[in-house]
């Protein structure tokens, strides 16, 4: 398979390969993120959690375009403006579904999973109507466009670069959120012992609706990042919600840690599969390795310790 590379020819294929590996990694934990708030915090199976990241990659799609047509003088910042409105869209949208819908089924989960999966396909549904079943995709400022060479031989694209620096700053912002402020306490004292926190005066349904809305305003940004990696269509979701099931419980539903490190590890192994095998061949192997992973530790990789 490698005849007639050299040996600088090899490290230089895969290096890209890991490169791109960390792209497919900053990708998964944007959506992992979100999906361990709402899941791991909250026990709530969102299966409509890929279609909150469509929503946010259509946003920026339209903001592209509006930004483009009507305020060119504002194109080169115009994704961090996309951003911003997705984590809007996203996160309003999952207030309202939160308020109409999930509130009625805490402690059901077969219930939310069944529920969420006919929200994801009324919202497939909605996006097809409003922007057609074929792929969009979104014109990139020109800063965001070309590469760096790093060597000779390894060039790293600057979107691929802004993608990881985008990761790690919401990674910051979250572990801030939930581990080093007031509101952050609450949401863990709620998810702990709902009684005990409405007894102390948390108002424990504002924070059940503010959590699942901050989960799917994560789950915005995630497709604002999505649109520089690929293209957008209504069932384009899909494509990563189990990858980003697997993730979290993989990592440790209630581990931010764990999450980091779970999709580190999933994407990391499904690139430079990728490499050897064919793209379901690679995925299929992961998936199978994961399973007799969880068998052999149900909790996953990382295990919260709460006293009791």
């Amino acid at each position: 398979m490698f005849e007639g590379y050299s040996l600088a020819e090899l490290g230089s294929i895969f290096a890209m390969q890991g490169f791109a590996g960390l792209i497919l990694f900053s990708v998964f934990v944007l959506m992992a993120l979100g999906l361990a708030i709402i899941f791991g915090q909250m026990g709530v199976i969102n299966m409509a959690h890929g279609e909150f990241m469509i929503l946010g990659a259509y946003v920026t799609y339209l903001c592209s375009s509006f930004i483009s047509t009507y305020a060119p003088a504002l194109f080169p910042a115009y994704f961090f403006i996309a951003m911003a409105l997705a984590f809007l869209a996203s996160g309003a949208l999952g207030m309202l579904v939160e308020w109409g819908m999930i509130r009625f089924l805490y402690r059901r989960p077969l219930d939310t999973l069944l529920a969420t999966w006919g929200l994801s396909l009324i919202l497939q549904q909605i996006f097809r109507s409003v922007f057609g079943a074929r792929e969009v995709g979104v014109v990139l400022p020109d800063w965001l466009m070309g590469s760096v060479a790093v060597t000779d031989t390894i060039e790293v694209p600057i979107n691929g670069l802004f993608v990881m620096g985008l990761t790690i700053a919401i990674t910051v912002v979250i572990y801030a959120v939930m581990f080093r402020s007031r509101w952050g306490q609450g949401v863990r004292a709620v998810m702990q012992n709902r009684v005990m926190a409405g007894a102390v005066g948390i108002n424990t349904e504002k924070v059940d609706r503010y959590t699942f809305g901050l989960g799917c305003g994560i789950a915005g940004v995630a497709g604002s990042a999505f649109t520089m990696v690929g293209s957008t269509g209504p069932t384009s979701g899909q494509l990563y919600i189990v990858d980003t099931f697997l993730v979290v419980v993989f990592g440790g539903a209630q581990s931010l840690i764990g999450t980091i490190a779970s999709a580190f590890t999933i994407s990391q192994a499904q690139s430079t599969l990728e490499f050897f095998l064919s793209g379901s061949t690679a995925k299929v192997l992961t998936l199978l390795t994961v399973v007799v992973i969880l068998m052999l530790r149900p909790q996953g990789l990382f295990v919260l310790k709460v006293r009791r």
